[in-house]
């Protein structure tokens, strides 16, 4: 079970490391062509087609990488699979049907139309592409919604598996709003920081300064409305999480013992999972209660007591996450998250009255700070999954349960080949987006990544 989970873990984290980029930069670009077709400026032009060409190389290797998720379901989970498979059909195949026929036929569309399509056209194709993009997640975030918190359903009475009975509740739960929302948020402030690092390097050169002090403000500016959006939407999840998944929420902060009123918050703490408590922490009196509760009088049920809850339910048994993981990787993904939009705040003032700053520092960590969003999202979904333990839907099918009967030969040899295979795409992908956002905006007659090179009229001798 173990390598099973380390496998999907595995493909799961490459696959996302495409993910966010394509959510908030197609929205960028099809801004940037909107501006374009409006005004008429070439620099729109320029920058859609920079930024176009990169928005395209990193939706090929989230394809790419997507595809291996369909059959790790057969492969390692077939348990689950077939568990879940009444309730996850209608979500996955609108994702398939609807939203990933938009992406694939309007992306071809626009690259390929280009001075082919009328100019209104051609630029709702980008966001048509858009859309879809937000669809395809939305319904992703649906199905792993459900597994989080079931809903919309009935249990076959021969089967024992779960039934769609209403797939209004599926589809527009708080749980899967909210989560939603978070995801699509956490991609515009990874997309944002990503504008704001390649800007900053040619900035830095002084190259296409006109182009790129516009794409750095607008990233800023795009970048600090996301993360306060991130904020408040992050706020309200940690309210729907603490009252559908309590025990997540107790293993997140470390709770052991159930707190409130005035509960508070860890900042750092060690954690004895075996003794289920914490021998050392540094906390905030009452700031949990409000996260939590959205009251300084709210009460936070901790493990222990949900431990004896879900004994009570479910029989003997360990009920109880990784603690250790979930508490930690919550601090790292708000901790990373935040980071890029602080600095954005520096560069803000520090680039207000038009000037562009002469220190290497400056401009190392502005390049460089592009990392951090990715961690953020990273560290966020490996809280989401591993805080959920020992559930793979929540309060109905266990994890171990759910794993399909394979050699652990087989795990032991396709593990170090996943590892391999992704590890190339990831070089793939950041040589491709180094080779082009080192070239700068195309000029006329150069074609961006992916698009046909354009005819070059003949030569007479």
């Amino acid at each position: 079970m173990d390598l099973s989970r380390l496998q999907f873990a595995t493909t799961t984290l490459y696959h996302y490391l495409f993910v966010p980029l394509t959510l908030g930069l197609a929205p960028y670009v099809a801004l940037l062509e909107t501006l374009h077709w409006r005004t008429g400026k070439d620099s729109y032009r320029r920058l859609a087609r920079f930024f176009g060409s990169l928005l395209v190389i990193n939706f090929a290797m989230g394809i790419v990488t997507g595809i291996v998720q369909e059959f790790q379901f057969g492969m390692n989970w077939s348990v689950f699979s077939r568990f879940v498979g009444d309730v996850f059909g209608a979500p996955l195949a609108m994702e398939g049907l609807l939203a990933f026929f938009l992406e694939s036929t309007f992306l071809g569309l626009w690259l390929f139309g280009r001075d082919r399509l009328p100019r209104g056209v051609h630029v709702a194709c980008i966001w048509i592409f858009t859309l879809g993009t937000w669809l395809s997640a939305y319904f992703i975030i649906v199905a792993n919604s459900w597994m989080q918190h079931p809903v919309g359903y009935a249990m076959d009475p021969l089967t024992g598996y779960p039934v769609l009975n209403d797939i209004g509740a599926v589809l527009f739960q708080p749980f899967a709003l909210w989560a939603y929302a978070h995801t699509v948020l956490g991609g515009l402030v990874a997309a944002s920081v990503f504008v704001f690092a390649v800007a900053a390097y040619h900035l830095k050169r002084r190259q296409h300064v006109p182009e790129m002090r516009w794409a750095w403000r607008t990233a800023i500016a795009m970048g600090l409305i996301a993360a306060m959006g991130q904020t408040i939407v992050g706020d309200v999840l940690g309210v729907v999480v603490t009252d559908v998944q309590p025990m997540k929420i107790a293993a997140g902060e470390a709770l052991w013992e159930t707190e409130g009123p005035c509960a508070s918050l860890g900042i750092v703490a060690i954690i004895d999972q075996e003794a289920r408590e914490n021998t050392w922490e540094l906390s905030v009196p009452c700031l949990l209660s409000i996260v939590a509760t959205n009251s300084v009088d709210g009460v936070v049920v901790g493990a222990n007591e949900l431990q004896a809850q879900y004994e009570e339910r479910f029989g003997p048994g360990d009920y109880t996450p990784n603690v250790w993981i979930a508490f930690y990787a919550f601090r790292l993904m708000m901790g990373f998250g935040l980071i890029g939009a602080a600095w954005m705040l520096v560069a803000w003032w520090r680039t207000r009255k038009g000037r562009l700053p002469e220190g290497r520092v400056f401009w190392a960590i502005s390049i460089w700070i592009v990392f951090t969003p990715w961690l953020g999202n990273m560290f966020g979904w490996i809280f989401t999954e591993n805080a959920r333990q020992p559930w793979v839907v929540y309060d109905m099918l266990l994890t171990r349960d759910a794993v399909s009967q394979i050699s652990p030969t087989f795990l032991f040899i396709s593990l170090p080949v996943f590892f391999l295979l992704y590890g190339a795409f990831a070089i793939v992908e950041f040589l491709l987006l180094k080779r082009y956002v080192i070239k700068g905006p195309p000029t006329d007659d150069e074609p961006m990544a992916g698009e046909p090179a354009q005819p070059r009229p003949a030569q007479v001798a």
